[in-house]
C-alpha cells in the first residue's frame, strides 16, 4: 500500500526517511506514517507516537486522505462519505481541540483470508462486505479481543450472518478455530508478501533525485503523502479487517530492489535526467511561441485601443458641436409634454366629482318629515287595535273596541294627512334620481361600494388631503412657471446686449438657467394627480364608501316615505268611504234571496221533470220546454253564485284591511267559512241541482260525477267527513287552492273550482276541471310520448311540484293516472285526497308504474314523506317515459338500473341525479340542461277542446283513485 501511494520502495523510503529526518516537520510526519506501515522502520526507529501527528488526524476516526495532483479526495471513515478538497482546505488541528482516537477494530469470527488471494480480490471482498453492512441494523456478537484492541465478534443482520456471506462469496474462508491471533496474522502477513512478489513495481522517480528537487517539494505534499499512505492504511478497518491486514500489506520487502546495483541507479537517474532535461527545452519553445503570440494580440489590441479613443474623440468634439441643440430640442419635447399634462390635469378636475358627491349627501340630503315618526305611532296602534277586534270572540267586548277602534282611526286619518301634505313639497322623485345615478358614475371610477366608517370625520380628512395635494401642484407650477419665465426673459436679453463683456457674463448663465428649466419640467412631470400611494388610497376610498353608504341610506329612506305616503292616500281613502258608517251585507243577503228563490223554481223544475218521464201522457215537446227552462234556471243560479263570490271577496278584504268586526257583526253570513276555504266553500252550490252524470265505473270507493258549468266539463269528487276531519280537509284543499292562486294557470297545479256540502249525506264535494284521456297512464296505453313530448310534460310537471313545495306542502301521491299531458305538451300534476296525510298517500298502494314502485327508499325505512320522496317518484315517471318498452333491473333498495338502460345523457345524468341520496330539488331539475330546449309553459286550455275523444278515452278508466286512477282523467 505504501509502494503504491507513495510512489517509492519501502528501504528505499526509510533510507530517504533516515537522511531527511532532521530537515522539517513534513519529512518526520512522513517518516512517522512509513514507519506505521513498514515493520523494518518499526525495528530501526521505532514505532511512532502518531497522537502528536497533525493532531491525532491519523488515528481510525479521523478522516484519510488521499494524494493527487491539486485536490484531494477525503474518505470519512465513521459514515463511510467522501468528498474532494483543495489542499489548501485541509489544515492542521490546533492542539486544544485534539482528542485520542474512540473508534474500534473488529474483525469476523471464524474467518481468514485465503493464502493465494490478490490484492483486486481483497478490494472486491471490501466492497462486498461494504454492501452487506452499509445502512443496516447489524447484531454484534462479542468472541475474543486481540493484544491489540481488535474485536473478534460474529455479525449478523436479521438472520443472515454476515461471515458467512462472505466465505460463500469467496472473499474469505472459514477456519476450523479462532486459534492464536497472532497465528492469524502471520498467515496474513504470509499470502500478502507472496502476492506481492507477484506484481510489478517500476522504479520511482524521486528515490535517486538531488537534494535541490527533494527540497522543492511543498509541505502540501508530503501532507498528502502521509495521508494518503494512511487512508490505505485505514480500509481494513472500515471493512472490519484486522490491523494484520495493513501490516501484511504494508511489510512486503521487494528483494529484486534492494539488489539493485548502485551503476544501475546512477544510469537511471542519468537517463530521468535527460528526459527533463528534454522536456524542459520542449517548454522553452512552446513558452517562446506563447511570447510571440502575445506581443501580436498586444499589438493587435493596441491598434483597437487607439481606434476607439480617436472614434470617441469624434464623437465628444459632434456632441459639442450639437449639444445646443440637443438640449433645446430635449427642453422643447418635455414642454410639449408638459402642456398635454396641464390640459388632461385641467379637464379631469381633480377629487372634483367625489367632492360633488360629498356635498350632494351632506348638504342637498333630504330630512325625514316631521309626520312620518308621528304617523308611524299612531299606524301601529291602529294595527292594535284591529288585531284585538279580529280575535274577539266576545259580543259584549265588541262594541267597546270598535269604539277605541274608530277613536285611533280617526287620529290615523289627521296624520295620514298631514303627512300627504308634507310630502307633497318633497322632491322625493327627483332626489332618487339623483342619488341612483350619482351612485352609477361613481362606481364606473371607483368600483363596488364596501363597509363605510360611520365617522364623519371622513370626508373632512379628504377634503385636507385634496387641499394639500393641490398646494403643492399649485407650488411645483409656479416654480415650472418662474423657471420657464428666467429663460424667456435670458433669451430677451441675449438679443438686447451690445457689450461684448455683458454678453459673456450672460451666456455664462445660460448652463444653470438650462437646468433649473429642465428639473423644474421633469418634477412638475412627476407629479401625477391620478397616482396615489396606499395612504391616499384608503384616504379616497374611505370618503367614496362613506358617500355610498349615504346615498343608500337615503335611498332606504325615500323608499320608506314612499311607501308611507302611498299607505296614507289608501287609507285616506277608504276612512272617507267608511267615515261615521261601515259596510253592511245588504247586497249578500239580496243575491242570496234570490238565489234561494231561483234554487226552488228549479227543485220545481226538476220534479216536473221527473213527473212527466213517468206519467203516461209524456209529451216530448212539453219535456224540451221544461228541460230548456231547467237550463236557463240553473245558468241563472250559477251567475247568482258567481255574483255571491264576487260579493264574498269584497267583504273578505274589508275584513282584512280595516273592518275585521264583520264576521263577528255578521255571523250567519258565513264570512270566516269562505275564508278559511280559500275562497273555495259555497253552500249556494247543490250537487242535486246539477246536471251530474254518476261516474259508476270509477265510483267504487266514493261518489264520483260529471257535469257541465258554463260549458266547461267537471268532475264533483265525493269525500266523506265527519266533524273532526271536516275542518282538516277545508284546510288543506285552502292551502293548495292559495298556492295554486299565487301563480294560477302558470302554478302547473290542476285548478280547484268549487267546495260544496250535500245536505242529505255527510259528504263533501270537490269540483275540479275534467281532462278526459289526459293522463300519463292512459296516454302510454295508447300513444306514448315522444322524447320531447315527454320533456315538455315533466317540465310543467318540475314547476307544479316546484309551486306546492314552495308553500310547504308534499304531494305524496304523483303516479302515472294522477300527471296529465294536456295537448300532449302541457304536464299538470293532479290534486290528491284530501281526506288522508302525506304519509298515508305516498304509502297507498298506487304508487307504482309499469313494474316499479314510485315508493322511495327512505319511505320503506319509515321516514316521513318530504320534497326529496315526491323527486323520487317524478324521477320514476321520468324514467318509465323515456325507457318505452326496454327491459331494465332493479336494484336492491327499489331503484332502476338507468346506465343499462340506451337514453340520452342529458337525460341519464337528469336521473342519476334524482335516484341518489342527496336529490335535486324542483327548483334545480327546472334548470337542467335536458329542459333548456324546452318551451314555455303555456296557458291552460279549456277542457272542453278534446270532446271528442271522451268516448274512447273513458273506456280506458277502469279503476278507482285507489287503485290508481284520478277520476279527474
Amino acid at each position: 500500500q505504501v509502494e503504491d501511494v507513495v510512489g517509492c520502495h519501502v528501504e528505499d523510503a526509510v533510507t530517504f526517511w533516515a537522511q531527511n529526518v532532521s530537515r522539517c516537520n513534513d519529512l518526520l510526519k512522513l517518516s512517522c506514517a512509513l514507519a506505521e506501515a513498514c515493520p523494518r522502520a518499526n525495528a530501526v526507529f521505532g514505532k511512532p507516537d502518531f497522537s502528536k501527528i497533525y493532531g491525532g488526524c491519523f488515528s481510525e476516526d479521523r478522516c484519510w486522505y488521499r494524494c493527487m495532483v491539486q485536490q484531494c479526495q477525503v474518505l470519512y471513515i465513521d459514515y463511510g462519505n467522501s468528498e474532494v478538497l483543495n489542499r489548501s482546505d485541509i489544515v492542521e488541528i490546533p492542539p486544544n481541540l485534539q482528542c485520542p482516537s474512540v473508534a474500534k477494530k473488529y474483525r469476523l469470527w471464524g474467518l481468514q483470508i485465503p493464502t493465494d488471494q490478490n490484492l483486486n480480490m481483497f478490494d472486491q471482498g471490501k466492497k462486498f462486505l461494504s454492501s452487506l453492512v452499509f445502512e443496516k441494523e447489524i447484531k454484534i456478537h462479542y468472541k475474543a479481543k486481540d493484544e491489540d484492541g481488535t474485536v473478534i465478534a460474529q455479525a449478523e443482520y436479521e438472520k443472515i450472518d454476515i461471515g458467512e456471506e462472505v466465505a460463500k462469496a469467496g472473499f474469505a474462508e472459514n477456519c476450523t478455530s479462532p486459534g492464536n491471533t497472532k497465528d492469524v496474522e502471520e498467515r496474513k502477513i504470509d499470502a500478502m508478501q507472496n502476492q506481492q512478489q507477484k506484481i510489478k513495481v517500476s522504479v520511482p522517480l524521486w528515490v535517486n533525485r538531488s537534494d535541490r528537487v527533494l527540497y522543492s517539494i511543498p509541505r502540501g505534499r508530503f501532507d498528502q503523502v502521509v495521508a494518503s499512505a494512511r487512508n490505505q492504511n485505514s480500509t481494513g478497518s472500515r471493512t472490519f479487517a484486522p490491523k494484520e491486514k495493513m501490516l501484511a500489506s504494508t511489510s512486503a520487502p521487494n528483494t529484486s530492489l534492494a539488489q539493485t546495483r548502485p551503476d544501475q541507479k546512477l544510469s537511471e537517474e542519468k537517463e530521468v535526467l535527460r528526459r527533463e532535461n528534454v522536456n524542459l527545452l520542449q517548454r522553452q519553445k512552446e513558452l517562446e511561441l506563447k511570447v510571440q503570440q502575445l506581443k501580436c494580440e498586444l499589438q493587435v489590441c493596441g491598434n483597437a485601443k487607439r481606434d476607439s479613443s480617436r472614434k470617441t474623440a469624434e464623437s465628444f468634439e459632434e456632441t459639442l458641436r450639437t449639444y445646443i441643440g440637443m438640449k433645446m430640442k430635449s427642453l422643447a419635447a418635455k414642454v410639449k409634454a408638459l402642456k398635454e399634462v396641464r390640459h388632461t390635469n385641467k379637464n379631469s378636475c381633480f377629487g372634483e366629482q367625489l367632492s360633488q358627491a360629498i356635498k350632494a349627501v351632506t348638504e342637498e340630503c333630504l330630512t325625514v318629515p316631521c309626520s312620518l315618526e308621528k304617523l308611524q305611532k299612531i299606524w301601529t296602534e291602529y294595527n292594535l287595535a284591529q288585531e284585538r277586534l279580529q280575535l274577539c270572540r266576545n259580543v259584549d267586548e265588541r262594541d267597546e273596541l270598535i269604539t277605541k277602534r274608530d277613536e285611533v282611526q280617526q287620529n290615523l286619518y289627521s296624520a295620514a294627512e298631514e303627512l300627504i301634505l308634507e310630502v307633497d313639497q318633497l322632491p322625493l322623485s327627483g332626489r332618487s334620481r339623483t342619488l341612483q345615478e350619482l351612485s352609477v358614475s361613481l362606481e364606473m371610477v371607483y368600483g363596488q361600494g364596501s363597509e363605510a366608517d360611520d365617522s364623519e370625520e371622513v370626508f373632512q380628512q379628504f377634503f385636507k388631503w385634496k387641499s394639500v395635494k393641490m398646494k403643492k401642484l399649485i407650488c411645483v407650477r409656479n416654480d415650472t412657471d418662474t423657471a420657464l419665465q428666467i429663460l424667456a426673459d435670458w433669451f430677451s436679453g441675449v438679443l438686447k446686449v451690445k457689450a461684448s463683456s455683458d454678453l459673456e457674463e450672460l451666456v455664462g448663465n445660460a448652463d444653470e438657467i438650462l437646468r433649473k428649466v429642465e428639473l423644474a419640467i421633469c418634477e412638475e412631470l412627476d407629479t401625477d394627480l391620478n397616482e396615489h400611494d396606499e395612504a391616499e388610497r384608503e384616504i379616497i376610498m374611505s370618503a367614496y364608501n362613506k358617500v355610498i353608504h349615504n346615498i343608500r341610506q337615503e335611498q332606504s329612506m325615500i323608499t320608506v316615505i314612499q311607501n308611507r305616503y302611498l299607505a296614507s292616500v289608501e287609507f285616506k281613502k277608504q276612512a272617507e268611504e267608511w267615515l261615521n258608517r261601515r259596510p253592511d251585507i245588504n247586497n249578500l243577503l239580496s243575491i242570496k234571496k234570490t238565489m234561494k228563490s231561483l234554487k226552488a223554481q228549479l227543485r220545481w223544475k226538476l220534479v216536473e221533470k221527473n213527473n212527466l218521464e213517468e206519467s203516461d201522457d209524456y209529451s216530448e215537446f212539453e219535456m224540451t220546454g221544461i228541460k230548456e227552462e231547467i237550463a236557463d234556471l240553473r245558468n241563472r243560479v250559477l251567475q247568482e253564485i258567481s255574483k255571491e263570490q264576487e260579493e264574498y271577496e269584497k267583504l273578505t278584504y274589508l275584513v282584512q284591511k280595516w273592518f275585521p268586526e264583520l264576521p263577528l257583526l255578521y255571523p250567519e253570513a258565513g264570512i270566516l267559512n269562505h275564508m278559511n276555504s280559500g275562497g273555495l266553500l259555497t253552500r249556494s252550490l247543490e250537487r242535486d241541482l246539477l246536471d251530474a252524470e254518476p261516474m259508476k265505473e270509477l265510483s267504487t270507493k266514493r261518489p264520483l260525477v260529471c257535469s257541465e258549468i258554463q260549458g266547461q266539463k267537471v268532475l264533483l269528487k265525493g269525500y266523506s267527513v265527519d266533524v273532526s276531519s271536516e275542518a282538516k280537509v277545508i284546510e288543506r284543499v285552502a292551502k293548495y287552492h292559495r298556492a295554486w292562486d299565487q301563480q294560477k294557470e302558470k302554478s302547473g297545479l290542476l285548478q280547484l273550482l268549487f267546495l260544496l256540502f250535500c245536505k242529505s249525506d255527510p259528504l263533501v264535494y270537490l269540483m275540479v276541471p275534467y281532462y278526459p284521456g289526459a293522463s300519463l297512464g292512459a296516454l302510454q296505453a295508447d300513444t306514448p310520448l315522444t322524447l320531447e313530448e315527454a320533456l315538455k310534460v315533466m317540465k310543467g310537471v318540475a314547476q307544479g311540484l316546484q309551486t306546492l313545495h314552495g308553500a310547504n306542502i308534499v304531494h305524496g301521491s304523483l303516479h302515472g293516472n294522477n300527471v296529465f299531458a294536456v295537448n300532449r305538451k302541457q304536464g299538470i300534476v293532479g290534486d290528491f285526497d284530501f281526506t288522508k296525510s302525506e304519509e298515508q298517500r305516498a304509502t297507498a298502494n298506487t304508487m307504482v308504474v309499469s313494474t316499479l314502485s314510485l315508493v322511495s327508499p327512505e319511505l320503506k325505512m319509515g321516514q316521513p314523506a318530504s320534497p326529496a320522496s315526491d323527486m323520487y317518484a317524478y324521477g320514476c315517471l321520468l324514467f318509465w317515459l323515456c325507457v318505452q318498452n326496454q327491459e331494465f333491473g332493479i336494484k336492491e333498495d327499489g331503484t332502476p338500473e338507468v346506465d343499462v338502460v340506451v337514453m340520452d345523457d342529458k337525460v341519464k345524468s337528469l336521473l342519476l341525479n334524482l335516484f341518489c341520496c342527496s336529490r335535486l330539488t324542483a327548483e334545480q331539475v327546472l334548470r337542467d340542461d335536458c329542459f333548456l330546449i324546452v318551451d314555455a309553459i303555456p296557458v291552460s286550455p279549456q277542457p272542453g277542446e278534446e270532446h271528442d275523444s271522451e268516448k274512447t278515452d273513458e273506456k280506458k278508466m277502469q279503476l278507482t283513485e285507489e287503485n290508481g286512477t284520478n277520476p279527474t282523467q
